[in-house]
């Protein structure tokens, strides 16, 4: 370059002024200065004087050694005759005449240099030029406009390498995957190396060409074509090792998990992972996974199945974080899943599920819904569980051996099954309705006995129990109320419920009565007010009777028959909240009937138009008894004190006597003595007063005998619920009718069905329909007997 002078010198902004400078370097581009770069014009003033006005005509000519400079001299002269300072000297830079030329053989000489650092590479040896001078060479090459040639003499190299290492490695080694792994890491330690070298290359005439791939790309190219090629042996080969390795980790075996990674790499690098490896893979693992279902389905217990295809999941997806691409973990999950359940779903099902709902265990239950899930196979877990459910519950409510305890029985199941369905199907509410369904089937299978003994299960509950507390009441309340929901035959229940609950009051043998109105209120709310308005009644009717016997006590009747040294208490019941009893008449004591009447009287005043029917088989006495050995207390019922009172003059109905009988001679307390001695009451049996007697209780009480309870009294109930229900019967036909006015015989059947809340044959819905015909509600349709018309 030209030294400074301290002059100014100018060059012309105006022209496209370009400064070549050569060097002896061997890089012979051109160094360019653009006019951004050109020292700012001279002042206004220098215009004007036109000092400039043939600058860009002007030239300075650097060469690589000596400048040439032309100066100004005919503006010099003209500023030294005006008196001026002469202006800055400028210099003008004009272009070479002759580019340097290259030597002839230059590109040989330098792709020789090359060539032999490529072939140090190849054979792992150190190249006898720095890499500094390597990379200078491919440099000047390209920028000598020999980057075509260069790439394909580069390409060719690498090539005939790969091609000469193909033919060195043999298809069957013993330790081939080891040797397939080291040409590998080999050829890409050699790619880094070669592209370092050749970086000029690959980042400029690469990137100006489209269509040609990067030297990295070239490599993998090379080596996918040459070494991996799907017609060679060496790709099926390696995938075959490769499957191998990883089958005999799955059977326990340890394997080099580094060359597995470094191989399966290789083929994703190489693009060929797909259709070269995880294609193979995937049916192998299929193939590995079906035999092995059915081989362990015939050996194990599902619940250890269960457990080791959950183990299985397990280590599959281990092994794909471990060396496997993560975008095969989806379809290797699918695989294993489909061999191991899909295909063996109902099997599973079949197999273990019953036995593991009757174990009740839990957690392998939560393992199988969690697998069902998985394999979006929660339906047929759900009617295998409906099932289980319907089997297990009609088992139960079917066989009348197990009446006694039917309900603690489905309380058990419900128990169970909830805890199931909470800890193990995780509160699906599929379950739970699958569960409610169930229960609803198989409880009314057996049409009205559920109803009664679940009424008859809270009728013993709520009876005087020692021992029990307000929570434990409370929750077998709760549960009694679960199984009452599923029942159809509520009506049935309300029937029994209530003729128990009357005993109950009449005859104080309630736990609680708080507890008594408290189930009261539970069925309020679940059924309505219309449900309990009659219980409500009884409760009423005991209430009022406190106050109408404390009244009668005051009155001058009650003083009339104190000197009986009868302590009277009287119910007053209202006929239409209280179960129906039939008459049970009795030669009641003559003090004990002056009592009786004596109340009537009072009550008849007091409510003038009421007429009382006395209930002899409802009625309760304390009887103070003298033995020889110790005066004693006895509670009986009315009947037992008729018979210890009138011993010999007496006539209860036959059947009741018996029962009386029975009390008081076979029971726990013995009072007096039957002839001969048994549990059964003959017409030949003779009966004695027991002087004997002796109890550690001063009052004592005699339980009456229950006939295996009453059978007439059952059907006596269960008839009058059929009564009721052709009262709702008659009344819902007539209200379909009266809306519809004209309708179909078996259209009016279908819409009566629907608002029946419980079950009614349809040859007991024809009877009904028959009966209001002939009450002339309803009428035949002349021209079409099988519809029906409503008769305002």
């Amino acid at each position: 370059m030209a030294q400074r002078t301290h002059k100014r010198t100018r060059l012309n902004s105006s022209s496209n002024t370009n400064i070549n400078v050569s060097n002896n370097s061997t890089d012979l581009s051109p160094v360019v200065l653009n006019s951004s770069s050109i020292p700012a014009p001279i002042s206004q003033t220098e215009n004007t004087l036109g000092l400039a006005t043939n600058a860009s005509k002007e030239h300075l000519i650097f060469s690589s050694n000596k400048p040439l400079i032309g100066l100004q001299n005919n503006v010099s002269e003209r500023a030294e005759k005006l008196g001026l300072k002469p202006p800055p000297k400028k210099l003008v830079i004009r272009p070479l005449k002759e580019k340097p030329k290259l030597p002839d053989n230059y590109e040989e000489l330098t792709w020789a240099k090359l060539q032999k650092a490529i072939r140090a590479i190849h054979n792992s040896q150190p190249a006898s030029d720095s890499l500094e001078e390597l990379y200078k060479a491919c440099e000047n090459l390209c920028l000598h406009k020999m980057a075509n040639s260069l790439y394909e003499r580069l390409k060719n190299e690498i090539e005939v390498h790969i091609v000469n290492e193909h033919a060195n490695n043999p298809a069957e080694s013993d330790i081939f995957l080891l040797s397939i792994n080291q040409l590998w890491k080999d050829h890409q330690q050699q790619m880094g190396l070669i592209r370092s070298i050749f970086l000029y290359l690959d980042r400029t005439y690469v990137l100006r060409n489209s269509g040609i791939a990067s030297l990295w790309d070239m490599g993998i190219d090379l080596f996918r074509k040459h070494i991996m090629s799907p017609t060679g042996p060496l790709r099926q080969k390696t995938r075959e090792g490769l499957i191998t390795l990883i089958t005999k980790e799955r059977d326990g075996e340890s394997v080099d998990r580094s060359l597995l990674h470094s191989l399966i790499r290789m083929h994703i690098d190489l693009s060929i992972y797909n259709t070269a490896f995880e294609s193979y893979f995937l049916q192998a693992t299929r193939d590995y996974y079906d035999k092995e279902a059915q081989r362990l389905l015939e050996v194990m217990e599902i619940p250890e199945y269960l457990h080791h295809v959950q183990n299985r999941l397990e280590k599959e997806s281990e092994r794909n974080r471990a060396y496997l691409d993560r975008k095969t973990k989806m379809n290797l999950i699918k695989a294993v899943e489909s061999m191991l359940l899909e295909n063996h779903l109902d099997l599973i099902l079949e197999k273990g599920f019953p036995e593991m709902m009757n174990r009740e265990q839990q957690k392998d239950l939560a393992l199988l819904y969690d697998l069902f899930q998985q394999v979006s196979a929660l339906d047929l877990l759900r009617t295998s569980f409906g099932v289980y459910i319907k089997k297990t519950g009609t088992a139960i409510v079917t066989d009348t051996e197990r009446d006694p305890h039917m309900v603690e029985d489905l309380l058990d199941l419900k128990g169970k099954l909830d805890d199931i369905v909470y800890n193990s199907f995780r509160k699906n509410p599929n379950f739970l309705n699958t569960l409610k369904e169930s229960f609803e089937t198989f409880i009314n299978q057996r049409q009205n006995k559920p109803a009664e003994l679940i009424a008859k299960y809270l009728d013993a509950k709520l009876k005087a129990n020692k021992g029990m507390n307000e929570d434990e009441m409370d929750q077998i309340m709760d549960d009694a109320l679960l199984l009452f929901r599923y029942i159809q035959g509520k009506d049935i229940f309300e029937a029994f419920y209530k003729r128990d609950l009357a005993k109950r009051l009449l005859l104080n043998k309630s736990a609680s009565k708080d507890a008594e109105k408290s189930m009261l209120l539970r069925l309020k709310q679940e059924c309505g007010a219309g449900f309990t308005s009659k219980l409500e009644g009884m409760f009423k009717d005991i209430d009022l009777s406190r106050d109408i016997i404390r009244t009668f006590r005051t009155s001058k009747l009650a003083k009339e028959i104190e000197h009986t040294k009868i302590e009277l208490d009287v119910n007053v019941l209202t006929q239409g909240f209280w179960p129906t009893y039939p008459p049970s008449p009795a030669n009641i004591p003559p003090y004990v009937d002056l009592c009786q009447k004596k109340f009537q009287e009072f009550y008849l005043t007091k409510y003038a138009g009421r007429n009382l029917k006395w209930q002899n088989s409802l009625g309760m006495a304390i009887l103070s008894a003298h033995f020889p050995k110790k005066k004693k207390e006895l509670m009986v019922s009315c009947f037992q004190a008729v018979v210890l009172l009138q011993f010999n003059d007496l006539s209860p109905e036959t059947k009741e006597l018996e029962r009386t009988l029975q009390s008081l001679a076979c029971g726990k307390a013995k009072v007096i003595n039957k002839h001969p001695i048994g549990r059964d009451i003959n017409t030949t049996d003779e009966f004695s007063f027991n002087e004997e007697f002796e109890h550690k209780l001063t009052r004592i009480k005699i339980n009456s005998i229950q006939l295996k309870e009453t059978s007439e009294e059952n059907l006596m109930t269960t008839e009058r619920v059929f009564l009721d229900r052709q009262y709702q019967v008659d009344a819902a036909l007539v209200r379909i009718m009266k809306m519809r006015k004209k309708l179909g015989h078996n259209q009016l059947i279908s819409e009566l069905i629907k608002q029946l809340k419980f079950k009614s044959h349809v040859a007991d819905i024809k009877k009904r329909i028959e009966s209001l015909i002939d009450r002339e509600y309803l009428e035949r349709d002349k021209e079409d007997p099988t519809k029906l018309i409503y008769l305002a």
